[in-house]
């Protein structure tokens, strides 16, 4: 449906222009939001976001800068290595800054040796015996590595240039390239045994030789083999335990484990332990059972049940094992593990919402559920454990109105990014991100709720609202959609001056069409650039239990695009325009 199609209907509605910021007055000071002095950055550039009065020449370190119409500036400089000092001037004002750029990745010492901070394994581990185990060194590309461990010396050969990855946010600008370094990395893998397991084989000692001198220093982690015939079983204690493709935050997420889930431990790195199914999870986030058994169970018949707004799966089962779901927009896998079927009978009748539950055993020790829809949407899930049941929630649509902007009814939860002692990203004046979520996201309820919708806001004034409690609400609200709204900002490599325009962003499958819908939308009806539409890792569209979007509605941070975003006018006909898109979006799932 046009936006202007519905926007007839509101008619009478009242709007109040409530003015974000003010235009900067002639006698507005020099001001300089970021970076902060002593700021120190890996960036090879770094820029300057600041303003000052229009009529007030502004220089940096004495050569003039470009500046907005409202005397916004985003100065783009590049940095040396080391200290580098910055002087902006604006008549008698003046602002220094300091900002170090420092080196990224493995320094080598001039004098010879390993790399600080190369040697791994980094943090005691423990493997089960017969598993290969890998230590990896930087180092000159002509040096002699060698590791000794348990009475062996395991060779460490070269494996070419250290191959740097970039960090994920460099996506943002354009700049997600590999870097290669001068230096080497060296790698040597080696198998142990033991009679009598566990066993502590000890701490590895590193050994280079490097132009007639020698090195040798003990590495940061100690290596413990495990017996594999009596592993260590945990359960999962938090409510959705986090489970990761590695040992560590960096490593990319898998599907949480509800909590009760039992699994056997086949390998730690420091406080992660690597479970049978293939996750790592903090051991912090788990309990050790008394049993010694690797968990398995047998699964027979399958039910389900529906509900006014959801239909339960339930998959009963010995005990609770590992799970996964892999979720597309027009299916629905879900996967258990340490789990063998005698299964002959599943009951489905004429449910609201699947229209076929298939299954496969892909291996001996997994099995795969597939789920078809009788609509191309889906509208969240949820997963927990009772007993030793695993039940799967499978949320059905919102009923929406076929009258034209009429959304009685329908739940919409609004989340105003940032707050409280977070601000978020600041624009040239200092204009926090935190506020003009807030307004923005209160606008848009007003407009939303006079449309009939049933709007829940995570915050209602400036105040701290933590991710997780965020997420929370979600999950007891259980909204048709839930939208996060905030403005955007770039890491120090970043050009503001070269950066503008909307941004979506989703992790599951089921907010990919509203994600690249309301783009879509927002880019043709208020003529803005398109960022792009991102599949992204975030706390505020991780949640399943509803369609979750997070919109980045500009950048803060580009001198021109501020303005625009600070416009009253510019601001109402956003609200407008995001309010038509939710709207059209929703009527069309009918």
């Amino acid at each position: 449906m046009a936006m202007e199609s519905w926007l007839g209907a509101m008619v009478g509605v009242s709007v109040v222009i409530v003015t974000a910021t003010p235009l900067i007055a002639q006698t507005q000071p020099l001001f300089l939001a970021y970076p902060p002095q002593n700021h120190q950055t890996s960036s090879p550039t770094i820029f300057f976001i600041g303003s000052a009065a229009p009529s007030v020449t502004v220089t940096l370190n004495g050569q003039p800068i470009e500046r907005s119409a409202q005397g916004n500036f985003a100065p783009v400089i590049p940095l040396t290595m080391g200290k580098n000092e910055f002087v902006f001037q604006a008549g008698s004002q003046r602002i220094e800054r300091t900002i170090t750029r420092i080196a990224t990745g493995p320094t080598l010492p001039a004098q010879g040796g390993f790399a600080p901070g190369s040697l791994t394994p980094a943090v005691p581990i423990s493997r089960p015996a017969h598993e290969s185990i890998c230590f990896t060194a930087i180092a000159p590309t002509d040096a002699v590595a060698t590791v000794t461990l348990a009475g062996q010396t395991i060779p460490l050969t070269p494996q070419g240039n250290v191959v740097q990855l970039p960090a994920n946010n460099t996506i943002l600008h354009g700049e997600n390239q590999p870097k290669v370094t001068a230096a080497d990395q060296y790698k040597g893998c080696q198998t142990f045994t033991s009679g009598q397991l566990p066993t502590v084989l000890g701490t590895p000692q590193f050994n280079l030789q490097w132009r007639g001198q020698s090195f040798s220093t003990p590495g940061p982690g100690s290596v413990t083999l495990l017996n594999g015939d009596r592993p260590q079983v945990v359960a999962v204690t938090s409510q959705a335990g986090v489970a990761r493709t590695g040992p560590g935050t960096d490593y990319s997420r898998l599907t949480p484990l509800p909590q009760g889930s039992q699994a056997s431990v086949t390998g730690q790195d420091g406080d992660w332990l690597r479970l049978d199914y293939g996750g790592w999870i903090k051991a912090d986030e788990t309990r050790t059972l008394p049993s010694q058994a690797p968990p398995r169970s047998l699964i027979r018949s399958v039910s389900y049940q529906a509900f006014g707004d959801h239909t339960e799966i339930r998959f009963p089962l010995q005990l609770p094992v590992p799970v996964t779901i892999h979720q597309t927009e027009t299916g629905f896998t879900l996967s258990l593990y340490n789990t063998t079927a005698q299964t002959d009978t599943i009951r489905l009748d004429n449910d609201p919402i699947i229209r076929n539950l298939t299954w496969q055993q892909i291996s001996p020790d997994r099995i795969d559920y597939y789920f078809t829809f009788k609509t191309d949407q889906q509208w969240g899930y949820d997963l927990r454990y009772e007993g030793t049941t695993l039940i799967l929630s499978l949320r059905h649509p919102p009923r929406i109105s076929s009258q034209p902007g009429n959304l009685q009814g329908v739940k919409i939860l609004l989340d105003p990014g940032h707050g409280g002692s977070e601000s978020g990203a600041v624009g040239p004046t200092g204009y926090a991100e935190k506020d003009i979520n807030l307004l923005i996201s209160q606008r848009l309820a007003d407009r939303l709720r006079a449309q009939g919708a049933n709007i829940h806001l995570t915050r209602t004034g400036d105040e701290f609202v933590s991710l997780v409690d965020r997420q929370t609400q979600i999950s007891q609200v259980q909204p048709a959609i839930a939208l996060s709204i905030h403005y955007n900002a770039l890491p120090d490599s970043g050009n503001p001056n070269e950066t503008d325009g909307i941004s979506t962003f989703w992790y599951n499958a089921q907010a990919a069409d509203l994600a690249n819908f309301l783009q879509g939308y927002l880019v043709e009806n208020l003529g803005r650039n398109s960022h792009g539409v991102y599949w992204n890792n975030l706390a505020l569209t991780r949640p399943t239990i509803s369609p979750a979007v997070l919109l980045e509605l500009g950048f803060m941070i580009s001198p021109q695009e501020f303005e625009w975003i600070t416009n009253a006018q510019a601001q109402e006909q956003l609200v407008q325009t995001l309010a038509a898109g939710i709207t059209t979006w929703l009527q069309q799932q009918r």
